[in-house]
């Protein structure tokens, strides 16, 4: 049997994964070690699919210059964690036109009652009262849409993503029940190694890409003193054990700081407590610091590479596009005909 074959079969036989990130902000460490982290080694488990959700970014203003560059600098960070984009689909949302049009269609089959309950909705309503626009309402459609079009058996998520990976199910559900099988039923996927990471500065919310404040949030490209700095700087209480107390909110701060440095480190909570024993925090604190410096170093400078290859990274955008547009355009094609919409 040719090799390119049983490579095909191989590939085939593998179920299909689907992950995006948007591009509002370069990536944080909570992103890299919460997911990012893990999709490489996905890759390998999984006929793995991975975009750039600048659709998705649009509902708050965005500078057209500021998407343009964060969606390329996205981009080439998938590349630079190591993802292989000849072994996986990379591609750019909005250039793969399936996506807003099933949106639309999905529309139409998905409740007001139902959008109305989704917790991200509420709470970006909340944080930006000034601009409540229908995208954000119907931002789980077009997340639906994301997943239904690639026929993903698995989407990557974390705790908290999980009510769009259910509406999906639901959507998907509504439709193959009143046309016929279109749509596979996506599952949540989560890691068990997956961190949540906490902000610095306030260790009772995610490290967020939106922090106003510049020490909360430690980001990817961030050199090595920065990101130094922000973690001698964090927050954390007035004692100075370095252990473990998940139920005390008075200990978030240095409970972060153990969950980054056991991600970093691979090691347990138990070895890390046993290792800085009578140790104090600003030693610690140091201490982790360097650990994401060093852990981070390889990126960057793969990451300078890539972004000086601008020929390479146009290259690979297009290539992943055509890629994810033969997938998608099948199951869009699917879903309109069987509606009725007149083919030509």
């Amino acid at each position: 049997m040719p090799e390119q074959t049983l490579q095909a079969m191989q590939k085939e036989q593998k179920k299909r994964s689907l992950s995006g990130i948007q591009p509002t902000n370069t990536p944080h460490l909570g992103n890299y070690l919460g997911a990012m982290k893990n999709w490489v080694t996905l890759a390998e488990k999984f006929d793995a699919l991975y975009f750039i959700a600048d659709l998705h970014s649009i509902t708050l203003r965005m500078e057209p210059a500021a998407l343009r560059k964060q969606t390329f600098e996205s981009f080439v960070l998938l590349l630079a964690m190591g993802i292989d984009p000849e072994k996986s689909v990379v591609f750019v949302q909005s250039s793969v036109s399936a996506h807003s049009e099933l949106c639309w269609l999905l529309n139409c089959y998905t409740q007001y009652g139902e959008l109305s309950r989704m917790t991200q909705f509420k709470d970006k309503s909340q944080k930006y009262p000034e601009n409540i626009n229908a995208g954000l309402f119907t931002y789980p459609v077009l997340m639906a849409s994301d997943i239904l079009l690639y026929q993903a058996d698995f989407v990557p998520v974390g705790a908290d993503q999980k009510q769009h990976i259910e509406i999906a199910r639901d959507i998907a559900m509504r439709f193959n029940g009143a046309y016929s099988e279109t749509f596979k039923l996506p599952e949540p996927y989560f890691t068990k190694s997956t961190a949540k990471i906490m902000s610095l500065s306030e260790p009772l919310k995610k490290m967020s890409k939106s922090d106003q404040n510049l020490n909360a949030t430690v980001f990817v490209l961030d050199d090595r003193d920065t990101i130094i700095k922000k973690f001698k700087r964090a927050v954390t209480d007035s004692e100075a054990d370095i252990s473990y107390h998940e139920e005390d909110k008075g200990k978030a701060g240095i409970n972060n700081l153990i969950s980054v440095y056991c991600a970093m480190t691979k090691k347990t909570v138990a070895e890390t407590e046993h290792e800085w024993q009578g140790k104090g925090y600003g030693d610690f604190k140091i201490a982790v610091g360097e650990l994401v410096a060093d852990g981070l170093k390889g990126i960057q400078q793969r990451y300078q590479e890539l972004s000086a290859d601008k020929e390479y990274i146009s290259s690979c955008m297009k290539k992943g596009a055509e890629r994810a547009a033969s997938i998608a355009h099948r199951t869009l094609k699917k879903a309109q005909k069987k509606i009725g919409l007149f083919q030509v």
